[in-house]
Parts: C-alpha cells; structure tokens; sequence
C-alpha cells in the first residue's frame, strides 16, 4: 500500500501545480528551479490532463524547471496513460533542463498499484537525454514495457511495482548506463507479473553492466531469500554502499546466506525492513555488521499467516510482499 505522496524528489521540495495557479503571476509562484512540480488533475477537474499540462508549460518557466511529478491524470473514471506520455514527449524541446521524472505519483486510495495501468516508458528516457532520475509507478501485469537502451546521463532508476515482469528486469540488465548510481526494483509477486528470476537478475549481479553502481535495491520480493542467497556471493555487491532487500518475504535462509556469504562490513547501510526473520535472526545480523559502522534496518518484524490445508491436516505458512495490489 501506498499511503502518501512524495514530499520532496529529486532534490526538490514538491509543489503541487492546481487549476488556480492557471494564469498567475510568476511572482506568486516559486521559482521553476526550486522545486519539484507534481501536475495532477483532481477529481472534479473538468478539463483533461492534457490541458493541465499545457497550462503548466504556459504558466511557470518551463525552461528551468528541474523536476516533475506525475500525480492523477484522470478526474472520474481511469484513463489510459498513453496521452499523458504523449505530451510529455512532445513537450521535451521546452524543458531543456529537466533532470528529475517520477511517473505516477499515486496513492493507493486513488489507484491500486494493481490497477495502475502503464504503457512502454523507454520513450521518455529517449526524449530526454539530460534526464538523471526516472521512477516508474504502476502494473506490472498491464501493459509496461522497458526496452533495452543507452542513457549517458541517468543516475537514478526506480521501478516500483507489485509485480515486475522478468521481460522488465532483463532489458534493465542489457542496458548500457554508464552514470548510473542507484537502482531499485520492486519485484512483487506473480499474481500481479511478478515473474521475474534470479537469473534475470544476473547481469545486473555481476556487477560489470553498471560500473558508477552504489546502490541497489531488489525489493517486495516472494523470492527474497533466493534473491538474499544470489546476493552473498554476487560481485556487485563489492562495489555497494547501500544494500536494500526489503519489503519482501526474506526469512532466516536469506539471512543465513547474507551472513555466510561475501563481507558486508563495507556498507554503509542494509536495509531489511518488513521481514520475517526471527529474534535470534536479527539479532545476528545486526551483531555481525552494526560493529562495523553499517546501518542495519530490520525494523518492521512480520509473522506469516498459517493456515491448514484441511487435506492431511499439516499446516502452512504464508508470507506477504509489502505491495503487491
């Protein structure tokens, strides 16, 4: 689930752009460079996201804004996302010095992630070559498409999903990024295209795809201790500041395999949270690495659900993601 919207990115604080702001004064506005714009319509808008985004552009000076968010394009019913793509395609010539794109900046009360329909976003990064940080929102079981391609300028890639597609995560790893610093990937889990594998995940383990690479995040997995035991002997984690492995179902496999694996003693942080590692777990993890200077985050300690089959009468646990619809 989730509950909020982003308070600052890129950066930026987040200002949000209204229907009011339509005409105003640029003096009554903050400067376009000061902060991260979120452009969204509301739900009695009667006018299409695609105006709203026009008035933006005519309003505030486009051509220093730094960053944008995406929030709601759709004020009743939901709306397919292929227009506002569109004209943010369209619009790149006028935002030369745009550096920071969160797509879809939705909360679940508005939008289910489940329902959060996307389309193919590799168009974005091709219009925008300057762009530095691109986060993506949305259903993996639709239609969201990432191909393969070289951004010279892209430090931060966040796909954020209840379930994201193998397809997904392999054109990821066959991208060339050279600038590329912080990669998160939320995983999710089948139900919701979630078929992603540890070998798809292989390029970007080895460490030789992302070479600027300190920080990577495999997260809200159902395969988080396979992921945790791909990780321990993974050569990209030599090059790692930050560790994030939350969010999913890591239990004390995954932690064991964390433990007995290559160092972790050179991080700065791992971060663990919503888990179901035991006491005796947790504390071994943070004994083995909080000596060493890593911030360790294992807060967020969940209890699986067990439920009888009713067939032999033997029980079985079920462990849940953080997000998945």
């Amino acid at each position: 689930m989730i509950g909020h919207y982003r308070e600052s990115f890129a950066g930026l604080p987040v200002c949000d752009f209204t229907t009011a702001d339509t005409g105003a004064d640029a003096d009554d506005l903050p400067p376009a460079e000061s902060v991260a714009w979120r452009i969204a319509t509301n739900w009695d808008d009667t006018r299409p996201f695609t105006e709203q985004w026009t008035a933006f552009l005519d309003t505030v000076a486009a051509d220093r804004v730094r960053a944008v968010l995406i929030g709601c394009w759709w004020s009743d019913d939901y709306t397919d996302v292929r227009p506002v793509l569109d004209a943010l395609i369209a619009s790149a010539d006028r935002l030369p010095a745009l550096r920071g794109l969160f797509l879809a900046d939705v909360m679940s009360e508005q939008c289910e992630l489940s329902w959060l329909r996307m389309d193919d976003v590799t168009p974005l990064l091709e219009a925008y070559p300057r762009l530095e940080e691109f986060v993506v929102r949305g259903c993996g079981s639709g239609d969201l498409a990432f191909q393969p391609l070289r951004h010279e300028r892209l430090r931060v890639l966040r796909f954020e999903s209840g379930g994201l597609p193998g397809e997904i995560v392999r054109a990821v790893g066959a991208s060339e990024l050279p600038r590329l610093e912080h990669l998160a990937l939320w995983l999710g889990v089948e139900q919701y295209g979630g078929d992603a594998t540890v070998a798809d995940l292989a390029p970007v383990l080895s460490g030789a795809r992302f070479p600027a690479l300190t920080h990577l995040g495999l997260q809200d997995s159902e395969i988080q201790d396979e992921i945790a035991a791909a990780v321990a002997s993974a050569p990209v984690v030599a090059q790692l500041a930050s560790l994030d492995l939350s969010m999913g179902t890591l239990g004390d496999t995954g932690a064991e395999a964390l433990l007995t694996g290559q160092p972790l003693t050179h991080l700065r942080r791992l971060d663990l949270h919503h888990h179901y590692l035991s006491d005796a777990m947790m504390r071994r993890v943070c004994d083995a690495l909080e000596p060493s200077g890593v911030e360790v985050n294992v807060s967020e300690q969940e209890e699986p659900d067990v439920w009888d089959d009713g067939d032999d009468g033997e029980e079985e646990e079920y462990r849940y993601v953080a997000v998945s619809e």
